[in-house]
């Protein structure tokens, strides 16, 4: 979809066109289900908060400039989405990759060896303000000016958070796994 088709198709929806809002919906289901699965324990979970998270799109659609490109605007409102789904129900933890969140301070490997149930474990043992913090910045690259205006916190404090997790995760892996950290 070319960018003249896409403010075509968001004029429509803003008239709430269904046919418009289904060809939204099937041009962004990917790229919106991969941010929502981040939050997430499963995919019907998933498919829960991308679907909560397009209703507030199309109902937020009269707040979307077309300056800025819709993908980026959607993405904040699945990511917001995911975060008040999470608040709501705290005991399920959120599942991150920390293979591709960066290396948190092992020897090279260590983390690519560990199976996706053992990170699981590990990353729902973090407090949920640093699970999230951890998330929004090594997963989705948001930067802290950003995570403190999502989250209603200080920059400080997304800073302090993310520090915190890394710390955690380094200490929980070397505690489980015995390994020696390194850096």
């Amino acid at each position: 979809m070319t960018e003249h088709e896409l403010d075509q198709v968001i004029q429509r929806c803003r008239k709430e066109d269904a046919l418009a809002q289904k060809m939204l919906y099937m041009h962004f289901y990917n790229y919106a289900m991969t941010i929502c699965y981040r939050y997430t324990q499963n995919r019907e979970e998933a498919q829960e908060v991308l679907n909560d998270g397009f209703f507030k799109a199309f109902k937020n659609l009269h707040r979307y400039e077309s300056k800025g490109a819709f993908k980026f605007w959607l993405k904040k409102i699945l990511v917001n989405t995911a975060i008040d789904h999470f608040r709501k129900h705290k005991n399920a933890p959120m599942v991150i990759d920390l293979v591709t969140a960066g290396n948190p301070g092992f020897e090279p490997g260590v983390l690519a060896n560990l199976e996706a149930e053992e990170l699981f474990n590990l990353v729902k043992r973090l407090p949920t303000s640093y699970r999230i913090a951890f998330n929004l910045h090594a997963v989705e690259g948001y930067s802290h000016p950003e995570i403190a205006e999502m989250l209603g916190i200080s920059e400080g404090t997304s800073k302090s958070n993310l520090a915190k997790a890394r710390q955690r995760l380094k200490a929980i892996i070397a505690k489980n796994y015995g390994l020696k950290k390194y850096g």
